[in-house]
């Protein structure tokens, strides 16, 4: 294949010549797709196998191929004589655990190959992916117009993805500020916990690849033509508008923690009100049933008609009680 990196053949890493590792199958799984000038490589969840496939054919530097193994490299772009290594993060929800995770894709850039290596299934680039395999005019139109282009499409369909995820988030915090006021705490209070716990997660992937984005768009020019430049400044926006919906919803979660303890704050209060107000109402009551029920001779003492009396009259405190405290605005 013309113009890629220097053969080198029979090389392997220390990583795959480990001997406490397992043996794997000795099969690459690349995916390829090619066009006149470009050919796009995809191997999802890259193996020792893989790695030592791509070494035959790539000149890659080491720590680059070290870097696609590691599972704690910060998004970034190395520039080289005559490659590009990206790696980025983008959010993925595993369902395994019930949350948003950072997948990462490693990214080759060559003046006529991509190859994508993203340790975790990303949906928009699989379906990038087989689309272009399967829609030779589409594979046509994107090839067409070099490495450069067919990166800004990887990468602007990876971020756009990330919308309809901060969309579902904003629905959550609706429902969530209608359900305050109703008398769900518990529920409410886990929600909160539960989207604040995403944005957490979703602002720890964004916010270093902003930095990542601008090294991105800065790097373009090699292998973008400039009547298109413009198109990884758009990748830059959405990138920033994607933080702004972040601020935003933190933010907003915050307002709407802070309002949920106020509201149950404002219930408790409400009750201890009540309470006490009975409370209150009751204890002339009981005053005068102990005054009547002393083991001593009291006014009335075995009187049928005393009895009637004492009721009456604890009869008038009580009502008396009650419209005092409805007129004080206790009840």
């Amino acid at each position: 294949m013309p113009n890629l990196p220097k053969p080198r053949i029979g090389r392997r890493s220390a990583r795959s010549r480990g001997d406490a590792s397992p043996p794997e199958p000795q099969e690459a799984r690349a995916e390829i797709v090619e066009a006149p000038g470009l050919r796009w490589i995809h191997i999802e969840r890259p193996r020792a196998v893989d790695q030592a496939w791509l070494e035959e054919r790539f000149d890659f530097h080491p720590l680059d191929y070290e870097d696609v193994y590691s599972r704690n490299q910060r998004p970034k772009v190395d520039e080289y004589d005559d490659y590009l290594f990206i790696v980025l993060h983008f959010p993925r929800y595993d369902k395994t655990v019930s949350r948003l995770n950072a997948a990462e894709v490693d990214i080759f850039v060559g003046p006529d190959y991509l190859i994508t290596l993203p340790n975790e299934p990303l949906q928009p680039i699989s379906y990038l992916f087989d689309r272009v395999r399967s829609n030779e005019e589409l594979r046509e139109n994107l090839f067409s117009k070099g490495a450069g282009y067919l990166l800004y499409k990887i990468v602007d369909d990876s971020v756009d993805a990330s919308f309809p995820m901060l969309r579902k988030m904003g629905n959550k915090l609706e429902r969530i500020e209608e359900d305050i006021f109703e008398d769900e705490q518990a529920e409410v209070v886990r929600d909160i916990s539960n989207v604040k716990q995403e944005i957490i997660n979703f602002r720890k992937i964004v916010r270093p690849q902003r930095v990542a984005f601008r090294d991105l768009e800065r790097t373009k020019t090699r292998y973008i033509a400039d009547d298109l430049d413009i198109y990884f400044e758009d990748i830059v926006d959405a990138s920033e508008r994607i933080w702004d919906m972040l601020e935003n919803y933190k933010e907003v979660v915050e307002a709407l923690e802070e309002t949920n303890e106020s509201a149950i704050s404002h219930r408790s209060n409400e009750i201890f009100r009540i309470l006490t107000a009975f409370s209150v109402i009751f204890l002339p009551l009981t005053l005068i049933a102990s005054i009547w029920g002393m083991n001593v001779h009291v006014p009335g003492e075995q009187d049928t008609t005393a009895f009637y009396v004492v009721l009456g009259f604890m009869a008038i405190v009580l009502g008396g009680m009650v419209a005092y405290f409805r007129k004080r605005g206790f009840l």
